[in-house]
């Protein structure tokens, strides 16, 4: 009888792990049937990330000048990053990966170390798979509704900066700093109603820094 329970118990976790790490396949499986139809060319430049990405409603015309593809999902993490690497990176072949991750992690408790970890994970995996793909780090930016998490936010930023600076073939893009005003404070008229997602204006600054960036680095 304990034996039965105990087996129970074990499927019921191992159920919910499964469910959980696998909640995005919805949006995943839309993407790939969109694939299907189309598939992207090779040597692009691929957005991966969370909602900051899936919900950038004008990628297609601020990104026109810079061949682009954008394969945001859901309130994702880097753990979920790991997860469809070879569905949702590798498949594309692209020239360089633009990764926006780390902010939802920190939102589920996860530690700066701990994501600092896998996200070193996800460039050595990129480095084996595609070793001549180039690596962007998007930093974790603020927002009025995770104003308590902005401590953490610092310090995973920076242990990826110096994570980056090491390895040849990774590069970081600061998003925090544009979002504070010069005296200090957050700015409190870039984000939705949420106060966690950003609105026109903010996009407007997010856009900006990764234009700055890819103008450097052509």
């Amino acid at each position: 009888m304990k034996k039965h329970i105990l087996l129970a118990c074990l499927l019921l976790i191992s159920t919910s792990i499964f469910a959980q790490i696998n909640k995005f396949e919805k949006e995943i499986k839309a993407y790939e049937s969109q694939d299907s139809l189309s598939m992207p060319a090779k040597n692009l430049r691929l957005f991966f990330g969370s909602s900051s990405f899936r919900l950038w409603k004008t990628f297609d015309r601020d990104m026109a000048a810079y061949p682009s593809i954008n394969r945001g999902f859901g309130g994702s993490t880097l753990e979920e990053a790991l997860y469809y690497f070879d569905r949702m990176v590798l498949k594309y072949q692209p020239a360089w990966v633009f990764m926006y991750e780390g902010d939802n992690d920190l939102a589920k408790g996860q530690s700066p170390e701990f994501i600092a970890q896998e996200f070193v994970d996800f460039s050595r995996r990129l480095r084996e798979k595609l070793p001549n793909t180039k690596l962007v780090f998007i930093a974790a930016r603020p927002s009025l509704a995770r104003i308590a998490m902005l401590d953490k936010q610092k310090d995973l930023n920076a242990r990826i900066q110096q994570i980056v600076s090491k390895e040849k073939g990774c590069f970081y893009i600061d998003m925090q700093s544009p979002f504070f005003r010069a005296d200090g404070s957050l700015m409190d008229d870039v984000f939705v109603e949420d106060r966690l997602h950003l609105n026109e204006k903010g996009y407007q600054l997010f856009v900006k820094q990764i234009h700055e960036f890819i103008q450097k680095h052509p």
